[in-house]
């Protein structure tokens, strides 16, 4: 399973998605195993953090990027800058 990640997508990307009505997550520096039962798209206001799915690739992504996490994916958070951000679910 892939982690997406679009580098600071276009603004009308984010307005076709309507990100800013999606509600806000907050998370400080940590390191946690967590599982997607449904698919996530967010965008980081802040932060920074490493998402290594279990046998894939790490994924590094910060402020102002939009990830889509694929449902089903187990997979090992590591935030190295506290996090803000949008997120959706389904």
């Amino acid at each position: 399973m892939k982690i997406m990640v679009e580098h600071q997508p276009e603004d009308s990307r984010l307005n076709a998605l309507a990100v800013t009505s999606w509600p806000i997550w907050e998370k400080e520096v940590s390191e946690f195993p967590w599982h997607y039962d449904e698919q996530e798209i967010c965008y980081l206001l802040e932060g920074e953090v490493e998402v290594t799915p279990d046998g894939g690739e790490v994924a590094s992504f910060g402020a102002g990027d939009l990830v889509t996490f694929p449902a089903g994916m187990d997979c090992y958070w590591k935030i190295t800058k506290a996090v803000r951000k949008h997120y959706r679910f389904g």
